[in-house]
């Protein structure tokens, strides 16, 4: 015990550590263990001098009593670990312990509020306290736990229910039945309470947005250069949270370079990712489970520009969490744990908090530079530097002007901003062979079409069945399927075939 608490004196005083020669100086380690209660947690030894020298002091029934005292006036009551540790005959440290980030937040000590910055000890400023005192009710009452009074059952998607359902099955994390109603797997998936809908469900599953919750939206862009002074490319949608996580996985796909190479010995070229798709999907999920709902006009926002991509949500971080921390070992501090809950079920998260640092693991492995975390206007943005490169004219066609708008779902078209100019998804050749089947084709001939599309780039099942006038079910079921295995397309999502975001694409050999 003893080396291990001179180890820890060594380090000498820091954000979650302080130290004091006695109790002799209990009221200043009081102040300094609310200003820990109100961050990270952190200990105070007593009976050390600043240098780290550890000396001890007597402790008697009175100074155990003296703090007993000492801690009835926090408020909130405090949470307090005491340890007595022997460092010399008849001397000893006392270590006074408190855990990490509390939901009762914000303490006081003697009606003050206290805060730490660095290894320094100070009074919490007013508007501080206030923030908190708004954060900490909102822990407790937060937008997603709240019920959904205005939007009865029949507005929820059953399919996009049932799609998350059985994800998470296929992800061992959702065992045992279920049931095949509606209200009964809404229960399961933690987006009911006492027979009412969730504002969570309507995130997460909702098939209307508007007039209610407006918030949940996506916007995407793509702009020239290095600025926003033109758009290439713009599409705003409103949806449940996994359809937009869709949306903006494709919008990538169809944004970035994919850059190729021969490797020795191997006879076809390797693809390789401008950035790896499972940080990307990371930083976007991230983005939809900890944006702060309660805003109603915020959004998840894509920007792509030739040298960056950049994700922006709405609201700040939550109390504890800062730009810097998210790049090293941290706590999951999770905004919306019930829209989260989802997400980990359906196999799209962890819960250890280690999200971000994989994702800077995962690029630096790809060669680029660890994500830029920052908080600017109210809204947390992620940036990676990349090379996007400029976007060549012949790969960019006209559209017309828009009627204006914003698709409320998925599928609607794209804000009227004048004369846009988009990718164009589907080449002559491709749209000359998926119309020639008709509305009832033959095997071969549908099969011919969804060929041509998956060659152009990762395709939806819901997307392949819009464009073919086909059952979504039926075409995966009958067709997509048998074509894995055959050897004509593959998954973007090969270990797991019920992902939310399965994609389907043409392989080498188709």
């Amino acid at each position: 015990m003893i080396p291990d608490l001179a180890h820890l004196a060594a380090r000498g005083e820091s954000v979650t550590l302080e130290l004091k020669r006695s109790t002799g100086e209990l009221r200043e380690a009081m102040h300094t263990l609310c200003a820990f209660a109100n961050g990270q947690g952190g200990q105070v030894l007593l009976g050390v001098k600043p240098g780290g020298e550890l000396i001890g002091q007597q402790v008697s029934e009175q100074t155990l009593h003296d703090i007993a005292t000492a801690r009835e006036r926090f408020e909130p009551p405090l949470d307090l670990h005491i340890q007595s540790v022997e460092v010399a005959s008849g001397r000893s440290v006392l270590v006074l312990t408190l855990g990490g980030i509390s939901d009762s937040v914000p303490y006081t000590f003697d009606g003050r509020a206290y805060e730490r910055v660095g290894n320094t000890t100070r009074k919490m400023a007013q508007e501080r306290y206030e923030l908190l005192l708004l954060e900490s009710a909102h822990s407790r009452r937060r937008w997603e736990n709240q019920e959904a009074d205005e939007v009865p059952l029949q507005e929820l998607d059953r399919q996009e229910v049932m799609r998350i359902v059985e994800a998470a099955r296929s992800a061992g994390r959702l065992v045992g039945p279920v049931g095949r109603g509606l209200p009964e797997l809404l229960d399961r998936l933690g987006v009911r309470h006492k027979g009412r809908l969730l504002r969570a469900a309507v995130v997460l599953f909702g098939k209307t947005f508007l007039p209610h919750h407006p918030q949940c939206e996506l916007r995407m862009a793509r702009f020239r250069g290095t600025d926003k002074t033109e758009f290439l490319d713009q599409r705003n949608v409103r949806g449940p949270a996994f359809r937009l996580l869709e949306e903006a996985e494709l919008f990538c796909q169809r944004h970035f370079p994919l850059a190729g190479r021969i490797e020795s010995g191997r006879l076809q070229r390797v693809d390789r990712p401008l950035i790896p798709p499972d940080a990307m999907r990371e930083l976007l999920v991230n983005a939809f489970i900890h944006r702060d709902y309660s805003i109603a006009g915020g959004a998840v926002s894509l920007a792509i520009f030739d040298d960056r991509v950049e994700i922006w949500s709405a609201g700040r971080y939550p109390i504890g969490i800062t730009p810097e921390s998210l790049t090293r070992p941290h706590l999951s501090v999770q905004r919306n744990p019930i829209i989260a809950e989802v997400f980990y079920r359906a196999g799209l998260i962890e819960k250890w908090g280690r999200g971000t640092n994989r994702v800077a693991e995962m690029c630096r492995a790809a060669g680029l530079s660890a994500p830029e975390f920052a908080e600017v206007t109210g809204a947390v943005v992620v940036t990676l530097r990349v090379n996007v490169g400029q976007t060549l004219a012949a790969d960019w066609g006209v559209l017309a002007p828009d009627r204006g708008g914003v698709a409320d779902g998925l599928g609607g078209a794209p804000d009227g901003l004048g004369e846009v100019a988009v990718r164009k998804e589907i080449d002559a050749k491709a749209r000359e062979i998926i119309e020639k089947p008709g509305p009832r084709p033959r095997k071969a001939a549908l099969r011919e079409a969804i060929m041509a599309l998956t060659s152009l780039r990762p395709w939806l099942p819901a997307e392949l069945a819009n464009e073919l006038h086909y059952n979504p079910d039926k075409l995966t079921e009958r067709h997509l399927k048998a074509m894995v295995e055959e050897g004509l397309l593959e998954r973007t999502h090969p270990d797991n075939p019920k992902h939310p975001a399965q994609a389907y694409r043409t392989t080498h050999r188709g």
